[in-house]
């Protein structure tokens, strides 16, 4: 009886059982930290692209904007500025490449003053593909004046982001799944300055 209740109270062990409880739930938090600063990361030199792209849009001349012209030259600047910045953020890890390589013409969009350009072949996942959405025909009225308005460029960047927390997930709960790929897009308006 004695014997029992000296195991019984024996607490050796018991550290050892904690930590291989509460491992698992301290690599779930470092990875979640880890990977969402990398997704908020990545988002945020996205919008600066954006940005840059906008204002480089906003400066260019319209004379070349045509409905179903799907090449204006006053566009590849814009494009080409979102690229560079981007690669040079490491964004697009192959850029320059293989088949990362600027695209030549872009798609004209749903409306007359908007093109689509797609750049796949920027990472090891062939389903990755960069798009650039520029609309240079965004009109906002101006508060104090409602029928004056301003005609502005709007332009959209997306990149899909890849979570490493999914890995951990499947290690830990064998069969658990989710989307591991989220898509990151950014939005910057410039008014248009020609």
């Amino acid at each position: 009886m004695r014997r029992r209740a000296a195991l019984a109270t024996n607490t050796r062990g018991s550290a050892l059982v904690e930590f291989a409880i509460a491992l698992p739930l301290l690599v779930v938090f470092i990875v979640g930290i880890y990977d969402f600063s990398g997704a908020f990361n990545q988002k945020q030199k996205i919008e600066q692209a954006a940005q840059e792209g906008a204002i480089v849009a906003g400066a260019q001349p319209m004379n070349d904007i045509e409905a179903g012209n799907g090449n204006p030259d006053s566009l590849q600047p814009v494009v080409s500025v979102i690229f560079n910045t981007l690669a040079a953020q490491n964004i697009l890890p192959l850029a320059n490449q293989g088949t990362c390589k600027l695209p030549v013409v872009g798609t004209a969009g749903t409306t007359p003053l908007q093109w689509t350009y797609t750049i796949p072949g920027c990472s090891s996942n062939p389903l990755d593909v960069l798009v650039i959405t520029i609309n240079r025909g965004v009109t906002a009225s101006v508060s104090s004046v409602p029928t004056t308005y301003i005609v502005s460029t709007q332009v959209l960047v997306s990149y899909p982001y890849h979570w490493r927390f999914n890995s951990v997930i499947q290690f830990l709960v064998p069969g658990a799944s989710y989307a591991a790929t989220t898509n990151v897009s950014e939005t910057a308006t410039v008014h248009n300055q020609m």
